[in-house]
């Protein structure tokens, strides 16, 4: 069941308070748990493959991913010269899986009717006793959705960092065969057991060489890109084309070197499968917190600001 609280925002018993934010013909749900963003339409046409407002989000939808996005394989990393070891949430592959903040509660620091900021205070825990305060600000204006999170290492050791986050966009195809994908990265991660990387390979002459738009087809996709091409303002872009001509683009600042594309193949839900394309902004690749790739060492008092965003036209 999902009640109304006041205007713009509403609760549920999954995902705890939601906010609506608006602008013209833009709408954007933003929710407590996670601090995700559970729909974005424009106009009529929605951008996300979202999920309800009143059940759990399916598959990481939406969310958020600190302090690792991805895999992180057994769950055991090094750092500093101590051990530790976290909840491993895929079994099956004996992974850790996206972080910790993703079930937890966040709070909102700010909003309106275009904006809204939330607030999540990561405190130390078995297997990362580390003490982050972490911002996520979802912003629409004319040029679409902006994401801003910055997080803050408020405790007094070096604390190993990452950031993630895992829209699903659509452009309203049934499946995402019929869609055309384009992604400016010369380098794609083959991955092994557990779908951990085994090194790093050219997109030439791969099925995986969207450096020029085409349809998907039946390409199957759950892999990270990198060395991504990027325009005059450092960003970098993915876009998503229906036959009809609608488009879908997300894009990275700076601080995002990764992207991992995922097309539902595996997802335990058979008709989630294939309908919208995971497009996941990643600041570091799959096990980093294990190889120490691209990891950002935050030391106390230091923050990490990063930014991403979609259009929809």
């Amino acid at each position: 069941m999902t009640d109304h609280d006041q205007h713009g925002t509403t609760s549920s018993a999954a995902l705890g308070q939601q906010h609506e934010l608006r602008h013209g013909s833009q709408r954007a749900v933003v929710v407590e748990v996670g601090g995700g963003l559970r729909q974005y339409w424009h106009g009529d046409h929605p951008v996300l493959d979202g999920y309800p407002a009143d059940g759990m989000a399916p598959a990481a939808r939406g969310q958020l991913l600190i302090p690792w996005p991805n895999r992180l394989h057994t769950g055991r990393y090094d750092w500093d010269g101590t051990s530790h070891t976290v909840p491993v949430n895929e079994p099956d592959q004996q992974n850790a899986l996206h972080g910790l903040t993703r079930w937890r509660s966040w709070t909102v620091e700010s909003s309106s009717p275009t904006a809204v900021t939330m607030r999540h205070t990561l405190r130390p825990q078995p297997g990362y006793p580390f003490a982050l305060e972490l911002e996520a600000r979802y912003q629409l204006d004319d040029s679409g959705l902006t994401v801003t999170t910055r997080s803050t290492n408020i405790g007094d050791a070096d604390a190993p960092f990452g950031y993630g986050a895992h829209p699903y966009l659509t452009v309203g195809t049934d499946v995402l065969d019929e869609a055309e994908l384009q992604i400016g990265a010369e380098t794609w991660l083959p991955t092994g057991p557990a779908q951990i990387p085994i090194g790093r390979e050219s997109v030439a002459d791969t099925p995986f060489d969207f450096r020029r738009r085409r349809a998907i087809g039946k390409t199957r996709l759950d892999y990270t890109f990198t060395d991504l091409e990027r325009d005059a303002e450092g960003r970098a872009w993915v876009h998503l084309t229906s036959p009809a001509g609608r488009e879908v683009a997300l894009w990275v600042d700076r601080a995002f070197a990764y992207v991992e594309l995922f097309t539902g193949d595996t997802l335990p839900d058979v008709d989630r499968r294939r309908r919208g394309l995971g497009v996941e902004p990643m600041t570091c690749p799959p096990d980093a917190f294990r190889t120490g790739e691209d990891v950002v060492r935050l030391r106390p008092g230091a923050f990490f600001e990063a930014q991403w965003g979609i259009r929809a036209g």
